[in-house]
């Protein structure tokens, strides 16, 4: 893995439209401000953080291609468009770039209203929205905007998910697939998904937002921070659950260094937070929770883990270990290390 280097990340969060706004709501210690979200049939609504509105209008989302696009899709264009400005990458000059987009909910916000207008009178359910209802939408979004025709790839699971698109980028480094790979997550605030998370716990918030990375091979780089290690995923079962399986990441994790920063996957909810926090107890390292400035991002929230870390060594830091317990599929560490140029 040491062979693989970040040269780029881009952000967009409740913080604001960046990377740099995303840093600095983590820096001022306070989470950013919650505000109510309606529930059909409810009295007492839910509690999201959402993304503020771009001032002014962000030039990449003018693109005709992105008229009737999802948030979702807005989001991961907009987070791809500064991870590649901060690579000095031109995407369409390129000739083989791979783009692997990563979600756990999808594109909820058109899928709701498209199969609402379907129970409604399936005769009138526009066909202009359903096209933002499936997982890959804001993929082909991606390869449109920048003409790309190379590799793309869609990876629908739990938080884990954008450290295995990061893993599969890497994998395609490695055997000369691509010459650079995007690796990306998005999520979209819903009644829907706040109401499945208040399932796991009533006192989550959720978040929306989007995490984006650009990885090149370390030998075609000058890049400060390197992609140095991610730990064998490792699934729920009823043998092994989230407990044990995230105590087993944090061992792999913690066997290859006693230092360093740690970004976990904590929001000060008790129940959600057990197994990283009894995971780490050991951990005598720096940590850093975004989850608690930024709300459950879900597959976002780990790209906003990712980003953080991968901050972290750019400012100076040795090392940064990324810890993800994801709520119901596996959880998966990672590490990115300093790549101290002469």
């Amino acid at each position: 893995m040491s062979g693989i280097a970040i040269v780029g990340t881009g952000a967009v969060s409740p913080a604001g439209w960046n990377v740099t706004a995303l840093r600095e709501s983590m820096k001022c210690g306070e989470p950013v401000a919650a505000r109510e979200l309606q529930r059909p049939g409810w009295r007492k609504p839910l509690q999201v953080r959402t993304v503020p509105r771009p001032v002014p209008a962000l030039v990449e989302l003018r693109n005709p291609r992105m008229r009737r696009a999802s948030a979702n899709s807005q989001f991961v264009v907009s987070a791809a468009a500064e991870a590649f400005q901060q690579a000095a990458l031109n995407p369409e000059k390129i000739r083989r770039i791979g783009i692997i987009f990563c979600t756990t909910c999808g594109s909820v916000n058109y899928s709701r209203r498209y199969y609402s207008e379907v129970l409604e009178e399936p005769a009138l359910a526009s066909p202009l929205v359903f096209p933002e209802t499936v997982f890959n939408a804001p993929a082909s979004h991606l390869s449109a905007v920048w003409g790309n025709a190379a590799v793309n790839y869609t990876l629908v699971g739990d938080a884990g998910v954008f450290v295995q698109g990061l893993a599969r980028a890497a994998e395609l480094l490695a055997n000369n697939s691509v010459d650079a790979c995007l690796v990306a997550a998005s999520e979209e605030t819903d009644w829907l998904t706040s109401d499945v998370l208040r399932h796991f716990s009533s006192c989550a918030v959720t978040g929306e937002g989007a995490g984006a990375m650009v990885l090149v091979r370390a030998g075609e780089s000058r890049s400060p921070v390197n992609l140095a290690a991610i730990t064998t995923p490792g699934n729920y079962t009823r043998h092994f659950p989230r407990e044990v399986r995230a105590r087993q990441m944090a061992s792999e994790l913690m066997s290859r260094t006693s230092h360093g920063l740690l970004v976990d996957g904590c929001q000060s909810v008790s129940r959600m937070d057990a197994a990283e926090i009894a995971a780490w107890s050991d951990w005598q390292g720096a940590r850093l929770s975004p989850k608690r400035f930024l709300g459950e991002g879900f597959s976002a929230a780990t790209a906003w883990q990712c980003i953080a870390a991968v901050e972290a060594v750019r400012a100076g830091a040795d090392c940064a270990l990324v810890s993800v317990a994801g709520l119901y599929q596996y959880s998966i560490g990672m590490s990115f290390i300093g790549n101290r140029i002469p």
